[in-house]
């Protein structure tokens, strides 16, 4: 008779996609429960009319998705690496063209403490923003569109700074 195999390290059950298809919360938040945890942070990026006050119409998404998979299974072993007790990292983002109110991306962390699953999912969407390669097209309500750069979030935060 052989023995049961030994566990050596807690098991990981993360999930990451890049898909055209629509996201839902319940999915994500299923995705992201454990008996485990005490805490399910779930954050939803939603495509809003207006960016500085320019009305918008849609987002169109595009992603390098071998590489943003990676990275997303990079900032999940960040996670684990500054939050141990981390029991699921969930990081799902759509590519296509979205339309006003639309998820586009949905990132989910479960863990025992709400205050660690609280930090680690705000660091996964920042880390997110700043290194994976999805970029975004603005649709304008006057007909045109512009690309936004990968350094935009960098100067949208600098600006929120100087506003405080």
């Amino acid at each position: 008779m052989t023995p049961p195999p030994k566990i050596s390290e807690k098991q990981t059950v993360d999930s990451f996609s890049i898909t055209i298809a629509p996201l839902f919360v319940s999915e994500i938040y299923a995705l992201a429960d454990d008996p485990a945890n005490g805490a399910v942070v779930l954050m939803s990026g939603t495509v809003r009319n207006q960016t500085d006050g320019k009305p918008v119409v849609a987002l169109e998404y595009q992603a390098y998705e071998p590489m943003a998979l990676k990275v997303f299974s990079s900032i999940a072993a960040q996670i684990r690496a500054s939050w141990s007790d981390v029991n699921r990292v969930v990081i799902h983002h759509r590519i296509g063209r979205l339309n006003i109110g639309e998820i586009s991306v949905l990132v989910a962390v479960g863990c025992p403490h709400r205050s660690e699953a609280f930090a680690a999912c705000k660091y996964a969407i920042d880390t997110l923003k700043h290194n994976a390669p999805i970029w975004k097209k603005e649709h304008w309500d006057d007909g045109s569109s512009s690309w936004v750069s990968i350094g935009a979030c960098e100067e949208s935060e600098l600006r929120m700074k100087n506003e405080e």
